[in-house]
């Protein structure tokens, strides 16, 4: 199964990127979440929340072509319903439409009936990036209120 979410957002592809890729604004918008990896190829990550009891998901980083394209595997791990799961993908491509971007996140190698723990998340994940980026301001949504 694959999941397509394409967000615009006003911005540029290199703020994007840096809301991407920088663990203090992913924890702005991602529910408080950080990447801890180095963003090269074939570099492990982990996802990890400072109120979470241990990480909540681990990956490898597949791609890199900043500020364009950036493709993860990721294995959930905050309960053992998602972590049964296995490994999925998840892939970032930025494109420039005059004064703003399209931010187009396709998740990918999910099971035709995986947990929609897996996926769910995204349009709040994501709403929070474009209110970052557009206001420099948090948005509230169940996923921002999960670990607070």
């Amino acid at each position: 199964m694959e999941k397509i979410y394409e967000f615009y957002i006003k911005s540029t592809p290199e703020r994007i990127w840096a809301a991407l890729t920088d663990a203090e604004q992913t924890a702005v918008y991602y529910f408080g979440n950080t990447f801890v990896t180095d963003w090269t190829p074939g570099s492990v990550y982990a996802t990890q929340n400072p109120n979470a009891q241990g990480p909540l998901g681990e990956g490898t980083v597949l791609e890199v072509d900043a500020p364009r394209r950036l493709v993860m595997s990721m294995t959930a791990l905050w309960d053992d319903e998602v972590k049964a799961e296995g490994e999925s993908r998840i892939t970032y491509e930025i494109s420039q439409i005059e004064d703003s971007c399209l931010l187009t996140v396709t998740h990918d190698r999910l099971r035709d009936d995986a947990n929609q723990q897996l996926y769910g998340g995204w349009p709040m994940i994501l709403s929070g990036m474009k209110t970052w980026l557009e206001t420099g301001e948090r948005l509230t949504t169940p996923g921002s209120l999960m670990y607070t």
